[in-house]
């Protein structure tokens, strides 16, 4: 099973999580990104409970490039605090898990 994982991240806006989702994509960080519908964040920052509308991405990618992956989030990222986790994937279509390896793997040729 290839060591892919899929890591998430919310964006406050979908104009900021497609062109997120498009660059990680562009530097072959990620073989997919799923951008979701908004959805509301309910979360304590800095001593007050703050809502707030976000657009959440789910990333797939291998786990050799999550430090680069984490970096590119933080680099591009607007929020001082940016949620980032990323979860290992146990089990899936094997074809898939290789086509994720495939996608985020650069050929020399």
């Amino acid at each position: 099973m290839p060591d892919a994982l899929l890591v998430l991240t919310n964006m406050p806006d979908r104009a900021g999580a497609v062109q997120l989702a498009q660059t990680l994509i562009e530097r072959r960080l990620a073989a997919c990104v799923n951008v979701l519908a908004g959805c509301t964040s309910v979360y304590r920052w800095q001593g007050k409970i703050e809502n707030a509308t976000e657009v959440p991405l789910l990333i797939k990618t291998r786990l050799a490039l999550y430090p680069e992956l984490e970096s590119a989030i933080r680099e591009l990222h607007p929020y001082e605090l940016p949620e980032i986790i990323a979860v290992p994937i146990s089990y899936g279509l094997t074809e898939y898990l290789e086509w994720v390896s495939g996608e985020t793997t650069i050929s020399i040729g």
